[in-house]
């Protein structure tokens, strides 16, 4: 004899329902926004230069710019993949710059500031994945130097493909989720009124 089960039902159906409802809202809604911050980064690098930003705010990335970066700087070295290592300078004045790129792991890179010209990114985030989920907070920004400054190599230019675009995978990723409970709900209500 089937037994229909009420609260497990509209459990599953409301589960499924919110991820079907997440997986239409990374379409509809996060996927258009994307795209249209996608398209106004793409055209930054070609908009007049401003004065380096006190403030952070995305829509500035790849844009030309310039500051003054304050003495005493503090320079690290982070990694770069391809490029080896990014020499990153530590304004005094709270600007970070990326003055270029060394292959050496070791390079005792020495830098005393002044006026730099460039395009905006992100600076290098030290933070755990943990540590950024647990505290999210937008990434600082960073003047990256064009041409290199302190003898070092130069910097990759403005790069679209770096910028993640994922969210047809993300809403994949809740209808693949949704189909899933429906699945096993009705596989185990099947063995349930098997019994």
């Amino acid at each position: 004899m089937t037994r229909f089960r009420p609260i497990p039902t509209l459990l599953v159906a409301l589960a499924v329902a919110t991820m079907i409802a997440l997986g239409l809202w990374q379409l509809l809604d996060r996927l258009p926004r994307k795209e249209a911050f996608l398209a106004q980064l793409e055209s930054n690098p070609t908009k007049s230069p401003i004065g380096f930003p006190r403030l952070p705010d995305d829509r500035l990335l790849f844009r030309q710019s310039a500051g003054d970066c304050l003495p005493p700087v503090a320079v690290r070295l982070a990694g770069a993949g391809k490029a080896g290592f990014r020499a990153i300078a530590d304004c005094s004045n709270g600007m970070t710059v990326q003055l270029g790129t060394t292959r050496d792991p070791k390079a005792m890179v020495t830098y005393a500031g002044g006026l730099v010209t460039g395009y905006i990114g992100h600076a290098p985030d030290g933070r755990s994945l943990i540590g950024a989920a647990l505290s999210p907070q937008q990434p600082r920004l960073m003047l990256v130097a064009t041409p290199p400054l302190a003898g070092l190599q130069a910097n990759a230019p403005p790069d679209i493909a770096s910028v993640p675009n994922n969210h047809i995978a993300y809403a994949g990723q809740w209808f693949f989720f949704a189909a899933i409970a429906a699945i096993i709900y009705v596989l185990a209500a099947r063995r349930r009124n098997d019994r």
